[in-house]
């Protein structure tokens, strides 16, 4: 006898619900990392009080996670596709949480960066396999709604990072930052052994752990040096590890040359288009990303703004640049990416020059104007600038061009601190560094003026790196006239419609 037929729409909404909880899952660990990339921000004048941190070490805080981030980036996806994409993003969550409650514990400079590393490599594995579980968990024609979900989770984790941070560091202690996400990671982990599986097919991949290594030693060199020159002369020591630093980094591209299987692949700079694209992206974010380090300490130190209060003066422009990122992506559609993405860096200069005129009694609205200003060129720049990456290299490397893009961007946003705390600090009194950069509440009216000295400095030479961001984005204007496009473009690559370079 036949069994009955199931009933029609049964297996379905069971099919759906399940999906859509794994969706839950990797939101939940998307955002939580994105958090941790802007929470932590507004903890730092506290931080720096109670750990008696200088802020030559503080801002390793920021840097080591951020660094962590950009080089296991690569690694730990390979890793994915040999022992299983949600193994090793259940194994994330794990290392997470186990490096948030150690951070919590933290009681002096060490242990906090030390801490940071370990919830870094967390953080890593998390943000890399992601996207993989997305591909292994929905069919193809449901995989970019649930990319687009994805994004959502990143852009809401960054503000409710500042929101988040804001309330904790005005009415509890920094310690809370990193404590909310024990039980927060510990519910995700358990829903993500009940709701996730591994699909994907195990494959053997190597490793670039030398690559890993020299790029990871080199950029810890230059970083170390140009955050210990913020409060110190040249030295022997600061001038053996810059420029052992820099060679290393000469030495990293010859490595990645004659590697099977390289962090960055090289090959793709052949492709005319593609240099220009990767470094409008670097020194957009070597521009941009210390911005909220620093208004935030204006916020907190010249104007004597609780954390909760600073946050909100920001969230607009996030908010803003959420709403501008989707018309901005059309737009490259639609005219092609290049002028979307030159004039979107052009208004982040016009809001670091809006920064950059910040004084002790300046209206504090027009902190708010300047965010969003800023907001509004950042949704310009960043689906068009990926867009342009993925309009110039063929469809079966759109995965490498996307991640080495992040990598660009990443290394970014490291140097983004270092050199923001070295142009600050080189352009007040040197020994009162710390005392400017603490974050105090009860600045004298002489250190907010030398404190907003500083800034000005940095936020001037922000610009003048998006600037270079900004040139280097139009030069690809010339590469398509001078090429139709064509040439140089990499074997495979589709040309796209005149009307969309």
């Amino acid at each position: 006898m036949k069994a009955p037929a199931q009933a029609p729409g049964t297996a379905v909404p069971a099919a759906s619900s399940r999906t859509g909880l794994a969706l839950v899952v990797i939101m939940i660990g998307v955002l939580m990392a994105a958090i941790d990339t802007t929470i932590v921000v507004l903890a730092l004048p506290d931080l720096e009080r109670s750990l008696h941190v200088p802020i030559s070490g503080v801002v390793w805080v920021i840097i080591s996670y951020l660094l962590v981030i950009t080089l296991l980036a690569t690694q730990v996806g390979r890793l994915g596709d040999m022992f299983g994409r949600v193994k090793m993003y259940e194994t994330g969550f794990i290392i997470f949480i186990i490096g948030s409650a150690l951070c919590a514990l933290a009681t002096n400079e060490a242990t906090i960066i030390g801490f940071r590393v370990v919830q870094g490599v967390g953080g890593a594995l998390i943000s890399a396999n992601s996207g993989a579980v997305i591909a292994d968990t929905f069919p193809p024609e449901r995989r970019g709604r649930a990319y687009g979900f994805n994004a959502i989770g990143f852009n809401a984790g960054a503000i409710l990072g500042i929101l988040l941070g804001g309330v904790i560091i005005t009415y509890a202690s920094w310690r809370w930052i990193f404590w909310i996400n024990v039980p927060a990671g510990i519910a995700a982990f358990a829903l993500a052994l009940r709701v996730l599986h591994d699909r994907g097919e195990r494959r053997h991949q190597q490793l670039d752990l030398a690559g890993m290594l020299v790029l990871g030693t080199g950029l810890f060199g230059v970083l170390w040096a140009m955050t210990k020159l913020s409060t110190s002369d040249f030295t022997g020591e600061v001038v053996t590890a810059l420029a052992g630093g820099l060679v290393l980094l000469v030495v990293f591209v010859f490595v990645e040359r004659v590697r099977r299987a390289p962090m960055l692949e090289l090959s793709l700079f052949r492709i005319p288009t593609v240099s220009p694209t990767f470094l409008a992206s670097l020194f957009q974010a070597m521009a941009n990303f210390a911005v909220l380090f620093m208004v935030i300490m204006y916020l907190q130190g010249v104007r004597d703004l609780t954390p909760l209060r600073a946050s909100l003066l920001l969230v607009p422009g996030y908010v803003v640049g959420g709403f501008i990122g989707p018309f901005g992506g059309r737009l490259a559609d639609r005219v092609g990416p290049v002028w979307p993405a030159t004039v979107g860096l052009g208004v982040q200069i016009l809001a670091l020059f809006f920064y950059s005129r910040l004084a002790p009694g300046t209206a504090l609205w027009l902190v708010v104007v300047a965010a969003v200003v800023n907001g509004i060129g950042a949704g310009g720049f960043f689906p068009a600038n990926q867009s342009a990456v993925m309009k110039a290299v063929p469809s079966r490397q759109f995965g490498l061009a996307s991640g080495m893009l992040r990598t660009f961007a990443n290394v970014g946003m490291v140097f983004s601190f270092a050199v923001a705390i070295l142009v600050s600090a080189r352009s007040i009194p040197r020994g009162l560094a710390f005392a400017i950069f603490v974050g105090t509440t009860h600045l004298s009216h002489h250190l907010a003026g030398t404190f907003t000295t500083g800034l000005h400095a940095a936020f001037l030479s922000s610009a003048g790196i998006m600037a270079l961001a900004a040139l280097l984005s139009a030069t690809r204007v010339f590469h398509h006239r001078g090429t139709g496009g064509l040439a140089g473009a990499a074997p495979g690559a589709t040309p796209a419609p005149a009307g969309e370079r």
